[in-house]
Order: C-alpha cells, then sequence, then structure tokens
C-alpha cells in the first residue's frame, strides 16, 4: 500500500500540492516488485481470474470467450506485452482452451467496454457465457510522473492518482428480471481530453501517461455527458425517475469531482441521485477495473441487497461515457 503522503513526498517540486484534499484520496494498492513473486499484470489478471470462478457457476473449460481490456499488459519486469493478445495468454493459462479470445482497448472504459461487447454476443447467439478481465499494474506511470513532474500544474498530475488492480466478471444467458443486464450504451465523444500512455520523449524515463486536466474537469464535459445520457432514456422509452436505480458507481478518479456530478444531475433530472458507491480512498485511481472493483468490494461487505439496481457510469480518456445498468441478485464476493 502506498498512501498519498508518500506520494507527494516523492515529488522534486516543492510539496505544496494537497492531492488528498483535491482528490479524496489517501491510499492505493501497489503491485508486488520483489522478482520472487512479482505481480505484473498478467499475474494479477489470472489471481482476479481465479477468486472470479471460484465464485461463479462455471470452470474454465466451460467458458465460451475470454476477453482481456488491461491498459498495462506487463509480463514481468519492463516487459511490456503487445503480442500474442493477453486474452489469448490468459485462456491458455487457466485452461480454457475450447474458448474464443481477443483483447478490446479503451482506456478506462475498458471493463464495461468488454462486457458490453459480450453482452452482444450473447444476445446474437454467437456464445452463452464469457469472462472479461482487466489487470492493471499502472503504478508505474506515477512512478515516472513523481521524477518528472516539475510545476504544480502538469500533465502527469492525474498519474498520481492511480493503484494497482485487477477484476474479472463472468456474464452468461442466463439472466432474468431479478438478475440481468438491463442495458449497456457507451458514447465517444468529439471533444475532450488529450491522452497518452507510453514513452513519447526522451525526457520520459518510464511508462507515462499525460492528460489536459483542465479538460477533463470541465464542467460542460459533465453536462454533455448527462444530456446524452437523458437522450438514452427517452430514446428508449425511460425515464430516471422508472428506473428507480438503488446505487450508481463513478470512474474513481476523484471524490469532490463525483459529488460534483451528483450535484449536476440532480439539477439535470431534478430529482435526488441514488447512493454513491466508492472506494478511492483506499484504492485510487484503478483504471479500467474501478467499476467492478467498486462492485466487488461492497458486495463483499455485503453493502448491496439482492435485487438491487446499479448503475454504473464510465469515464474515459478519448472521451468516452454511457452507462451500464444492471439488477445484482447472483453476485456474490
Amino acid at each position: 500500500m502506498r498512501s498519498t503522503e508518500d506520494v507527494i513526498s516523492s515529488l522534486s517540486v516543492p510539496r505544496t500540492l494537497d492531492l488528498e484534499r483535491i482528490t479524496g484520496i489517501k491510499n492505493r494498492r501497489v503491485h508486488n516488485s520483489d522478482p520472487d513473486d512479482y505481480e505484473s499484470s498478467f499475474e494479477l489478471a489470472l489471481r482476479a481470474i481465479d477468486d472470479c470462478l471460484r465464485h461463479s457457476d462455471y470452470r474454465a473449460d466451460e467458458l465460451d470467450v475470454v476477453i482481456s481490456v488491461s491498459i498495462t499488459r506487463f509480463r514481468g519486469p519492463d516487459k511490456f506485452c503487445y503480442a500474442p493478445s493477453f486474452a489469448l495468454m490468459l485462456r491458455n493459462a487457466i485452461g480454457a482452451t475450447r474458448a474464443l479470445h481477443f483483447d478490446v482497448s479503451n482506456a478506462c472504459a475498458g471493463m464495461v467496454t468488454g462486457v458490453l461487447v459480450l453482452d452482444r454476443m450473447i444476445k446474437a447467439g454467437v456464445v452463452r457465457n464469457g469472462l472479461v478481465v482487466s489487470g492493471e499494474q499502472i503504478t508505474p506511470i506515477a512512478d515516472t510522473a513523481a521524477r518528472e513532474i516539475s510545476e504544480p500544474y502538469d500533465p502527469q498530475f492525474a498519474a498520481l492518482t492511480v493503484g494497482d488492480a485487477a477484476v474479472a466478471v463472468v456474464v452468461d444467458d442466463r439472466g432474468d428480471d431479478h438478475d440481468e443486464i438491463h442495458y449497456i450504451e457507451l458514447t465517444t465523444a468529439a471533444y475532450g481530453a488529450e491522452f497518452c500512455l507510453g514513452m513519447p520523449s526522451d525526457k520520459t524515463t518510464g511508462i507515462a501517461m499525460y492528460t489536459d486536466n483542465r479538460q477533463l474537469a470541465s464542467e460542460k464535459r459533465y453536462r454533455q455527458a448527462l444530456d446524452r445520457m437523458s437522450d438514452f432514456l427517452t430514446e428508449t422509452g425511460r425515464t430516471w425517475e422508472s428506473e428507480k436505480y438503488d446505487y450508481w458507481i463513478h470512474h474513481q478518479f476523484s471524490g469532490p469531482a463525483i459529488e460534483h456530478i451528483s450535484q449536476l444531475a440532480a439539477q439535470h433530472f431534478d430529482t435526488p441521485m441514488p447512493q454513491a458507491l466508492n472506494v478511492y480512498d483506499e484504492y485510487g485511481n484503478t483504471a479500467s477495473t474501478s467499476h467492478f472493483l467498486v462492485l466487488h468490494e461492497h458486495l463483499a461487505r455485503q453493502r448491496i441487497p439482492r435485487g438491487s439496481k446499479v448503475l454504473l457510469i464510465p469515464e474515459a480518456s478519448g472521451i468516452v461515457s454511457g452507462q451500464l445498468a444492471a439488477t445484482i441478485s447472483r453476485l456474490e464476493a
């Protein structure tokens, strides 16, 4: 575990940035860097799959498809893997040798995107079930940012919020009114933040993430996302009130920002918002895994009653936004 205080103390600039106040993040998990037990993106993903299958009705050899959505694809220290696909390697490692396999890349909306693709495949009759997984060993971008940030506003600022995590979820065709995905919709906007994950300059001494934080925090972006959500509900014959969401889960990038989005949504729909579920204070921004990490942690703490309707709101650089609504009865953690 690494605290926000530890992150700030590692900066090379004066420690005037109150990151915990700005984001609400106190701690984040960091992968084990011991060579004898190294937690790469791959190893983290494998452990998430093992935990998921132990709680599911399926063995690995009964899966019809494996979809990997990790942003980071580390197989070892400083070993970033582009090919073969992570999904193929994970499928083979767990013995799901009959399963289809492919990777999906959509930044922090990766897990929701993977579930969307799987949901469509099931509805089209291509598969009956499948597994979506992400292992994010993403804290190296925070290490790079700590070395390179030279002023209070810096395009690597958002990298200081990240934490490592992995999640996996099985989706099948056995849902009913008491346990089902109601809808998943994503939109990519033509406006928004500049985003890059990689090594774009000679200055960079490791993997890095650059974002235009001023646009990421813009109220215009949030209002346009709410407009698109409102349009979706209208086009599908729904209203916010008719959906009766019990909880909603936002991308875990900043507590104050989530609160602000909730206030804007309450004004937009002219009704109180559902209870927000969060874990950012102890886990930070865990990239593509964030929504399902929140879901897992609150299920494990028995804070989501059976039959609850949960709304997941993805936000990703690009810009991607949307909604996933599901009623949950069979999930366990």
